[in-house]
């Protein structure tokens, strides 16, 4: 298992900047010169419609996915790539998805980190309950 496969994980620890330094610097490398990190912030709006927290939901075998995605994405890239991503009862403000793309100019860096959260959210078995302030819940995605 490589480093950026290592660090990738779903997992309920929070995501400070510890989880985010992690993260970068198992992208870095002395040859690239653009490292881009996205960080996925629990907003208190969707839609129009105020949120009060997020509950997401993990399937068993959601790290080894995950770990498949970005096996994938620095395949098709040539690139650096990790992320980490939350499960479990999150606030506004908390942090749901860490994900980094190392690249030797800043576009491709860019490019690659989308390509990975898109493919994470797309492929990744996590599940997401919004709450909202009148008192109704959902789930999003499934």
């Amino acid at each position: 298992m490589t480093e950026t496969q290592d660090v990738s994980r779903v997992t309920t620890d929070v995501l400070d900047d510890a989880v985010s330094r992690a993260v970068e610097d198992a992208v870095a490398s002395p040859e690239y010169g653009a490292v881009v990190t996205f960080r996925g912030v629990v907003r208190d709006v969707d839609g129009g419609r105020g949120v009060t927290r997020l509950d997401y939901e993990a399937h068993p075998d959601a790290t080894a996915v995950i770990r498949r995605c970005v096996a994938g994405v620095a395949a098709e890239t040539g690139l650096r790539v990790a992320a980490v991503h939350r499960y479990g009862n999150l606030e506004i403000g908390d942090v749901a998805l860490v994900a980094a793309a190392a690249a030797g100019h800043r576009r491709e860096a860019f490019e690659a980190c989308s390509l990975l959260v898109e493919r994470i959210k797309a492929e990744v078995p996590i599940w997401k309950r919004q709450h909202f302030d009148d008192g109704v819940s959902e789930w999003v995605g499934l």
